[in-house]
């Protein structure tokens, strides 16, 4: 089977040839691949967009799927520029995939990404994250003030290279595409602060409300936009929205179906509508949601964290299985960066043959693999030879 043909088994429900795989990697293993492999970059093309030697990787790796998303093709206007502030392509430290995404870095060493989430680095023993520098929309106490902020506008993006990228990095359409649209209730929060933003909705909702509709009414044109230009290269949407903690969901889930799960719709009905599967993202204790998430039409679950609670894997294959494919679940707090090689081979074979059982599922880490995870982890996940089922064993 070629990647496209295994992933696209795998989501009808049928077993493919061998379990498909994702990869997601924080730049510092990132880094480390690159380092011990010296991957072959020769006739690797599209390099303004991807970085040759990740994608070398993912061959290398034997990788199924492929990632595009929103932030490789912004094309902002000068005015939304800080004073001093240059374009930067490669800088973000949540670059997972081999993709560029755009921010705009400031003197002070920080960046804003095109909604205007403000983000610093900050170092650890392993390497560095990124996290919140501020909350632009957090002083705002008017309608007026959140109107203020210089919110994108669909005509802030360029998605014209799009056909030529994938056409460049995958002429014989043999990976399965993905193309990655945002969140709606994550970005709100970044851009109002946690805090506000959760008081916001039962105190002042229509703070809430005006946040979240104006960044949905961007995706969906985004979306219809990159699906009209580019439908026939695009095999499936994702989107993401943490609204789960490891023991429980950030909010009720009564308030999540009135605010977050009607902009949820609109993406996954658009999608729908031009024949697309859909993938959604949140990470931790996301169980109690999953029948309303099959309800709206989520095809791929991800990244299914085995240490929140209800993410059992067993649990989660028996009681949404048959109607619900599941992407991820291999532990990046435990397993990958503190078990042994033969817990690392344990967990995989799991997941596959649990998982993988009757298809439905695509085969990568719980999230990102973190700095900490020493390589020889990652070599072992990806062997090819464990990606086959064999429930007994």
């Amino acid at each position: 089977m070629t990647p496209y043909e295994r992933v696209q088994t795998a989501l009808q429900h049928r077993e493919p040839d061998r379990v498909p795989v994702d990869f997601l990697v924080t730049p510092e293993v990132w880094n480390k691949l690159i380092a011990q492999l010296q991957p072959d970059t020769t006739g690797i093309g599209a390099r303004e967009f991807v970085e040759p030697a990740r994608e070398a990787i993912m061959r290398h790796f034997e990788i199924d799927v492929r990632l595009l998303s929103y932030d490789m093709f912004c094309a902002p206007p000068s005015s939304i520029m800080k004073e001093g502030a240059r374009d930067d392509w490669w800088i973000s430290l949540a670059r997972s995939t081999p993709n560029r995404m755009w921010v705009q870095y400031v003197p002070d060493g920080t960046w804003y990404d095109i909604w205007g989430v403000h983000y610093r680095k900050v170092e650890h023993e392993f390497g560095s994250y990124q996290e919140f520098a501020s909350f632009p929309l957090s002083n705002a106490t008017t309608l007026e003030e959140l109107q203020a902020h210089p919110w994108p506008s669909p005509d802030w993006w360029d998605f014209s290279p799009l056909p030529g990228v994938v056409d460049t990095l995958d002429p014989q359409h043999e990976y399965y595409w993905r193309f990655r649209i945002g969140s709606v209730f994550e970005i709100a929060w970044a851009l109002r602060g946690m805090q506000e933003f959760l008081m916001d909705l039962p105190s002042q909702p229509e703070f809430a409300k005006y946040i979240m509709e104006r960044l949905s009414e961007v995706y969906l044109e985004n979306t219809r936009r990159v699906l009209d230009l580019a439908g026939d290269h695009i095999d499936m949407v994702y989107f993401y929205d943490d609204v789960a903690t490891q023991n429980s969901l950030m909010i009720s889930k009564n308030m999540w179906r009135e605010f977050v799960r009607p902009h949820h719709s609109k993406l996954i009905d658009l999608a729908h509508s031009y024949g697309k599967k859909v993938m959604y993202h949140c990470d931790g204790a996301v169980y109690p949601l999953i029948p309303d998430l099959i309800e709206l039409g989520i095809d791929l679950l991800n990244p299914i964290q085995p240490d929140a609670k209800g993410m059992d894997s067993r649990r989660l294959k028996q009681e949404f299985g048959s109607k619900l494919c599941f992407h991820g679940g291999v532990d990046i707090i435990k397993t990958l960066p503190r078990g042994t090689r033969e817990e690392v081979i344990a967990e995989v074979r799991e997941r596959v043959n649990v998982l993988g059982e009757n298809g439905g599922y695509i085969l990568c880490s719980s999230h990102h693999i973190q700095p900490d995870t020493p390589l020889e982890n990652v070599f072992t996940m990806y062997d090819p030879k464990l990606r086959y089922r064999n429930p007994l064993t």
